[in-house]
């Protein structure tokens, strides 16, 4: 059979459980105050542009490497049958963009 606790345990039981009550309600208005929804918004965001930017930035990579293998030979030797096409493609690209940057002015 329990103890039968004395009116002090059970107003010391009381003032615990306020303390820890208020400890909790002030955790619950941290969290749940704008500025920190917004801090944390902000915070997944960047998390999300970094690891889109960083994909991004192995995706090229991948892709400027395996051009460069392309316009090379096993041994080394650039591919000129490969190279002179590519070459002419982005003077074309460069004088599209100049010639059309020169009409809007």
């Amino acid at each position: 059979m329990p103890e039968a606790r004395t009116p002090a345990q059970i107003e010391a039981d009381i003032v615990r459980r306020r303390e820890q009550l208020a400890e909790t309600l002030d955790e619950i208005g941290v969290r749940m105050h704008p500025k920190t929804i917004i801090g944390d918004a902000k915070a997944k965001a960047v998390g999300v542009v970094d690891h889109t930017a960083g994909r991004a930035v192995v995706t090229v990579n991948r892709l400027v490497t395996d051009v460069k293998g392309g316009l090379r030979h096993e041994d080394g030797a650039p591919r000129f049958e490969r190279i002179v096409p590519v070459a002419l493609l982005a003077v074309g690209v460069i004088g599209l963009v100049v010639v059309s940057a020169r009409r809007k002015r």
